[in-house]
């Protein structure tokens, strides 16, 4: 017996980026969890930083100006944690940093030459990650922000 395929859809993603200090327009892969009552599950990492995870499990309704699935509100975290990276070392591939952070499970897209946007899973020590980035952010290496930390993330730096 096979499983049954998932089907995604698009949702649009409305939300002020503090880090390009400017509203965005983002939109993202979701798996449908209950179609009949609009709840959806992330299936992209988010670059620009609206609170929210891959995994989580969030309400999005159709809106009919965008013609499209709206995101609207977060009613499950799944623990993971979104860390936004810029690369500041002038010809540093920053493939080297998001391999660095792949081997210690954590997935990330690339946008451009020098900015990449990082997922922590939830059973990963939030406090090694941490520790890394900001050795990086001291040597003036790269700067980051933490959009969406999850609480139990918050929980593995309360225990360093």
């Amino acid at each position: 017996m096979s499983k049954p395929e998932i089907k995604k859809v698009k949702v649009l993603f409305k939300y002020h980026s503090s880090i390009l200090d400017k509203d965005v327009v983002e939109t993202m892969w979701a798996d449908i969890v209950d179609a009949k009552k609009s709840v959806f599950k992330l299936d992209n990492i988010p670059f620009y930083g609206p609170p929210i995870a891959r995994e989580d499990i969030f309400i999005a309704e159709y809106n009919g100006l965008e013609k499209k699935l709206v995101y609207h509100r977060t009613i499950e975290s799944s623990g993971n944690s979104i860390v936004l990276v810029v690369v500041l070392k002038e010809g540093l591939n920053k493939e080297l940093i998001r391999n660095t952070f792949h081997d210690l499970n954590c997935e990330s897209e690339g946008v451009g030459a020098n900015y990449f946007s990082m997922e922590v899973k939830k059973d990963t020590n939030y406090a090694t990650i941490k520790d890394i980035l900001e050795k990086l952010e001291k040597g003036k290496v790269i700067s980051y922000a933490e959009p969406c930390l999850s609480t139990k993330h918050k929980k593995d730096l309360l225990e360093e």
